[in-house]
């Protein structure tokens, strides 16, 4: 990973923390429902990933940042999409854009390739940073899912 995107998530993640403590932390703008659906497959050492976020209102997000984290390293090297960022060689971290109440968000899609070649990963999916909005409903935006080198799609 370059400087300049360590330097970015470190940034980015420093402001996560910041945004929700401390002496002029942000007051909570509202209370929203988000949402990730889609579906993961495993083939020949490469993880493919079809991620979708809604937001069921009842308040917009301005921003909100999803991570992927795999129970198996990625291989380095690998390019990601510009909203998108390591955040280790098993975390990648994405922003999902502005999700208006109601509304569902493009998809993003990854193509990796895993260090070594394994039969099963597993992958977790959560929102982490929501723009000082509330979900008092993760269980749509939280997913654990075991992936077997089959191919198929496993969809969560």
């Amino acid at each position: 990973m370059g400087a300049m995107r360590k330097a970015l998530l470190g940034a980015v993640l420093a402001g996560v923390v910041v945004v929700g403590t401390g002496t002029g932390a942000r007051a909570v703008g509202g209370e929203a429902d988000l949402a990730h659906h889609g579906h993961l497959s495993l083939w020949e050492g490469r993880v493919g990933v079809w991620l979708v976020s809604a937001n069921h209102g009842p308040s917009d997000v301005s921003q909100a940042t999803v991570r992927l984290a795999f129970s198996e390293p990625m291989a380095g090297g690998q390019e990601l999409p510009p909203s998108c960022l390591w955040g280790g060689d098993r975390v990648v971290v994405c922003r999902t854009g502005e999700l208006r109440a109601a509304g569902v968000v493009g998809e993003l899609a990854l193509d990796l390739r895993t260090a070594a070649s394994t039969d099963e990963v597993t992958v977790d999916i959560s929102t982490v940073w929501m723009d000082g909005v509330v979900d008092r409903n993760a269980r749509n935006d939280r997913h654990r899912v075991l992936v077997l080198a089959t191919g198929d799609p496993y969809v969560f």
